[in-house]
C-alpha cells in the first residue's frame, strides 16, 4: 500500500525537523510525505528542503485557515492509497509504517486511530502531561481507546482514513474545536469501518509547560460543545466530569475558608484523588518527579476543560449564542 503521510504545519520548524528525522528511518518505504504551511510567519521551508534527497517529500504554503482545511489541502495533492494524519509535534516510531500496514492487510479499516504515549527524551513536565492525557483517573482513560464510551474516534494526531473514505465523505468541514472527532463521527454514519490499531502508537510531544497546556485543554472543553451543536447525542454524561470536578475543587476551597464540617469529606475525597494518581504515575514512569507533576498535570487537565466546557455550555446551549 502507498501512504500519503499529512503534517499540517503553523510556526513550528523544529518540531518539523525531528518529525521528518523520525520518517527517514521508517522501514516501510511506499509513501510519500506533505507538508503544509498554514499561513506560517516562521516557516520551515529551508529545514523540509534539507530532507528532499531523503525521503519523497513535496512541500506548500498556503493562507492561514486552521489544521481541518491544511489536511483537506493535502488531501486534494496526495497521491497514495490511504493518508495519515500526524501533527508536527509528534514522533514516529520506526517500525510504525509496518505495523500499520501489516494491521490493514490483516484487518481492514477504512479509518483507523492509533495511541500516543511519552518518548524518553521527553521532559519530565511533557512525560506528565503525556500520563495525564492517557490516565484512567482523567478523561485522558476514553482517549484513544477503543473501549471508551461510544463509538471508537480516531483523534488527529495520529489517524488514517482511505482515499475512498475521503472520496464518498469529503474532508472536515469544521477547521478547529473537534473537527476530528466531528469528521469520525460523519465517517461512521457513512457505514466505514473505523478501528484502533493498538501497537502504532506515536510520541507526541503536546505542551512543554503548564501554561500551555491549561491552554489547550480549556480549548478541548469548548471543542466537545463545539461538537454537539453537530451531533447533540455525541453530549455524554462522562463529558460533564470535569466540569463536576472543578466545581468540587472550587467548593471545596470555599469550604475550608469558612471551616464547614464537610470540608472534611471533600479534602478526604481530593487527598484520595491526588494518592491514586500519585501512585499509579509513579508505577507508570518508574519517578517520583514525574508523579509529583502528574498531579499538577491532572488537575490542569480537568479544570482547564471544565472551565472551557461550562463557558461554552452557558454560552452556546443555555444562551444558543453562536
Amino acid at each position: 500500500m502507498f501512504f500519503s503521510i499529512i503534517i499540517p504545519l503553523y510556526n513550528r520548524p523544529q518540531e518539523i525537523k525531528e518529525l521528518l528525522e523520525t520518517l527517514v528511518l521508517q522501514t516501510y518505504r511506499n509513501f510519500e510525505v506533505l507538508v503544509i504551511e498554514d499561513g506560517s510567519v516562521n516557516d520551515a521551508e529551508q529545514i523540509v528542503a534539507s530532507f528532499m534527497d531523503k525521503l519523497n517529500l513535496r512541500y506548500f504554503k498556503k493562507v492561514n485557515e486552521g489544521q481541518g482545511f491544511t489536511r483537506n489541502f493535502g488531501f486534494q495533492h496526495a497521491k497514495g492509497d490511504y493518508f495519515i494524519i500526524f501533527d508536527s509535534d509528534c514522533l514516529i516510531p520506526v517500525d510504525y509504517l509496518d505495523i500499520v500496514n501489516n494491521s490493514l492487510a490483516t484487518n481492514y479499516l477504512d479509518a483507523y486511530g492509533g495511541p500516543d504515549g511519552a518518548h524518553t527524551s521527553f521532559t519530565p513536565t511533557q512525560k506528565a502531561i503525556s500520563y495525564s492525557m492517557t490516565s484512567p483517573f482523567t478523561t485522558g482513560g476514553i482517549r484513544g481507546n477503543k473501549k471508551g464510551i461510544g463509538q471508537f474516534h480516531p483523534r488527529s494526531f495520529n489517524m488514517g482514513v482511505s482515499r475512498q473514505v475521503v472520496e464518498k465523505v469529503g474532508g472536515f468541514i469544521i477547521t478547529r474545536l473537534g473537527e476530528d472527532i466531528e469528521y469520525s463521527i460523519r465517517i461512521h454514519t457513512a457505514g466505514f469501518k473505523i478501528g484502533l490499531i493498538p501497537d502504532a502508537i506515536v510520541y507526541h510531544k503536546r505542551r512543554t509547560n503548564f501554561v500551555q497546556f491549561f491552554k489547550q485543554l480549556h480549548f478541548f472543553g469548548r471543542a466537545r460543545i463545539n461538537i454537539s451543536k453537530f451531533f447533540p447525542k455525541e453530549l455524554k454524561a462522562v463529558h460533564f466530569f470535569p466540569a463536576v470536578f472543578t466545581l468540587g475543587v472550587i467548593l471545596a476551597i470555599i469550604f475550608n475558608l469558612l471551616q464547614w464540617q464537610i470540608a472534611i469529606l471533600a479534602n478526604g475525597i481530593l487527598v484520595i484523588f491526588i494518592l491514586l494518581i500519585f501512585f499509579h504515575a509513579w508505577w507508570k514512569n518508574k519517578s517520583a518527579k514525574i508523579a509529583f507533576l502528574s498531579i499538577i498535570a491532572a488537575f490542569t487537565q480537568l479544570t482547564a476543560y471544565g472551565i472551557g466546557f461550562m463557558q461554552d455550555f452557558w454560552k452556546r446551549i443555555i444562551l444558543n449564542r453562536s
